[in-house]
């Protein structure tokens, strides 16, 4: 028989141990994600709720891997017509702030709830009346203590063996941003048509555009 090679062959070479490890970080991030509904504030959420409902614009900040979420956080938002923006923390401290304006919201992820890029971010929006909510697991961290609202966030462990890669993490973030979307959908009574407008394309406008979807 002669040995393998090519494509068969690297398949071959995958250690059990990798596939175990892949398999295990869908268990792992399911518990956090189940757990997570243990540390659900309601009167927090509907607070949280309410000032992204009533703002005029809103901004998120956060940085590595919560800055990545930050900005799928901002085009959710502008998916439901809220005007929305992603603020480099970099940026923000270069006049990206000017963005926010009285009333607006800015939204801030932090799982330490101490990174230093996101100080100088609030005392700006303190100076500007700006409402702040923030994202966090540690709600005794300055970040939290700043605060008009803030939500939990909660993670078991990431996803790698050495439980430091931003992973589990992530998609703790990623959950209650989508939670926040899904309430904000009902209290505004936002409706499919009004999504149809501003996405024809693709196959989810495709759908929503359809003829008996406009009947």
């Amino acid at each position: 028989m002669q040995p393998a090679s090519g494509i068969e062959g690297s398949i071959n070479m995958i250690k059990s141990e990798a596939l175990a490890a892949a398999k295990a970080a869908y268990d792992i991030e399911a518990a956090c994600i189940a757990e997570m509904k243990r540390y659900f504030d309601d009167a927090a959420f509907s607070k949280a709720v309410a000032l992204l409902c009533e703002a005029p614009r809103i901004g998120a900040a956060g940085c590595g891997h919560s800055g990545i979420i930050c900005q799928h956080f901002a085009h959710l938002m502008c998916c439901i017509e809220r005007p929305a923006r992603f603020i480099s923390p970099a940026e923000a401290v270069h006049g990206a702030t000017g963005f926010l304006q009285k009333g607006d919201v800015m939204v801030l992820a932090s799982r330490g709830g101490k990174t230093g890029e996101l100080l100088p971010i609030v005392d700006i929006c303190k100076a500007k009346g700006v409402r702040i909510i923030t994202v966090t697991e540690n709600t005794e961290s300055p970040l939290a203590q700043a605060a008009d609202v803030v939500l939990k966030q909660y993670v078991t462990r990431e996803t790698d063996k050495w439980n430091a890669q931003g992973t589990t993490s992530t998609t703790a973030l990623c959950m209650i941003f989508h939670a926040l979307q899904a309430a904000m959908i009902e209290q505004t009574d936002y409706r499919a048509e009004q999504f149809a407008l501003i996405h024809p394309g693709g196959a989810v406008g495709e759908r929503l555009n359809a003829p008996k979807n406009k009947e």
